[in-house]
């Protein structure tokens, strides 16, 4: 008989993140598995078209069985991002009190909110089955940085339930080797917490260079960011780079700028009014499996987070996919990102606001030769492969379901 996975995740497709491959794979691998998702509305911040309270509410996805629970869509604002989350957790607990669906485990993906494992916690305790979690941010550290919260009973209030969580949770995984530490530090038994870093899917592969539609201008050296447009990226550091740069490379710099988010519209407007439209070609949200396209048509990749220490001890889910690709980075980041491409030799990377540092790295790499840049790129892919290989690290992972 197929042991059963109830996968309990805010996030899941049509919206696009890594969960969405990895209960695909469960599926591949034997499994039966049920995700307790929401409405889709991530990062937009409304539903998905043909999605909605009455309308698609479950369906099947790669043999995965998609339940979806009702939650307030998170517009455009900090209210609104509150009820979103919130009406997530007032959802599941419904759903956890009638649900008649008899999992053998519970796995978290826990990308903010924290407040979304509740669910899948509550759901185990009644169970009396294993409950794991899959950190990605850490709470209350990410709502003090992100939101400005500075008030003490509220940050102590999430750090109680924050601890609640991993009590109650049977193993706490983690995507960085810093988070570790981090959960430890509030208590949690080292042998409690384990490293399991993130994969890219299988289609983010190095592909043949080749002009796209989209980055039309082959002669200037293109610089590539995709994902959420979000101000945790840092990416307003941007568009005093390309003041610098302006007129003073042998090469036209241009940053393609590939999604959506909260931030955009205002990275927007900053670009215009500093007459930099001609360094900048946002282009909207596309499709996960087209993004290798994207890393190829472009000489480089860009990430960034904003300086904090939280940031310092994340791994951004684009860094796996840009090695995956074998395409250089160029990265404004500290912490465990610079740690990576410096061990991998896989690019250049500066400290977070450092404008200055930036445009001299992204000038060092738009006069490397060709081959230099392929030696870049080869780099990525070969550290993607010894330290984030999607089959070891699922086998890893598997010994936990039998």
């Amino acid at each position: 008989m197929k042991k059963q996975i109830l996968v309990i995740s805010q996030y899941f497709y049509p919206e696009q993140f890594r969960i969405n491959d990895i209960c695909t794979e469960w599926v591949k691998r034997g499994y039966e598995v049920t995700v307790i998702t929401g409405i889709p509305n991530y990062p937009e911040g409304r539903y998905y078209k043909d999605y909605g309270v009455f309308k698609k509410r479950t369906e099947t996805y790669n043999g995965v069985k998609v339940v979806r629970i009702p939650l307030i869509p998170r517009g455009k604002n900090s209210i609104m991002l509150a009820l979103n989350y919130v009406s997530f957790v007032i959802s599941g607990f419904f759903w956890k009190t009638f649900t008649n669906i008899k999992a053998d485990y519970v796995f978290i993906f826990e990308v903010s909110p924290m407040t979304q494992a509740l669910p899948g916690v509550w759901y185990a305790k009644k169970r009396k089955i294993p409950c794991y979690v899959y950190v990605q941010d850490l709470w209350p550290e990410n709502v003090e940085i992100i939101t400005g919260i500075k008030n003490k009973k509220i940050l102590n209030a999430i750090g109680k339930m924050v601890d609640y969580i991993y009590r109650e949770c049977t193993k706490i995984f983690t995507t960085s080797e810093s988070f570790v530490e981090s959960i430890h530090s509030r208590g949690v038994a080292l042998n409690k917490i384990e490293y399991w870093p993130q994969y890219a899917e299988d289609f983010y592969l190095p592909k043949m260079k080749k002009n796209i539609a989209e980055i039309a201008d082959r002669d200037a050296f293109n610089i590539i960011f995709a994902g959420n447009i979000g101000t945790a990226q840092g990416l307003d550091i941007l568009p005093k780079v390309a003041e610098i740069l302006k007129g003073k490379t042998k090469k036209k710099i241009q940053f393609n700028i590939v999604g959506d988010g909260r931030y955009k519209n205002e990275l927007v407007e900053i670009v215009s009014s500093k007459g930099l439209k001609d360094m900048f070609n946002f282009i909207p949200k596309q499709p996960a499996i087209r993004i290798p396209e994207f890393l190829a048509a472009s000489d480089a990749a860009f990430l960034s987070l904003n300086d904090s220490p939280l940031f310092a001890k994340t791994i951004p889910a684009k860094l796996q996919s840009y090695m995956a690709c074998g395409i250089p980075n160029i990265a404004s980041a500290t912490g465990e990102t610079e740690k990576i491409i410096r061990e991998s030799n896989s690019g250049l990377c500066s400290l977070p606001g450092n404008v200055e540092e930036l445009a001299n790295n992204i000038i060092r790499l738009s006069e490397m030769s060709k081959e230099e840049l392929e030696k870049l790129g080869s780099n990525a892919r070969e550290y993607y492969e010894a330290h984030f290989n999607k089959q070891l690290l699922l086998d890893k992972i598997d010994r936990y379901f039998h």
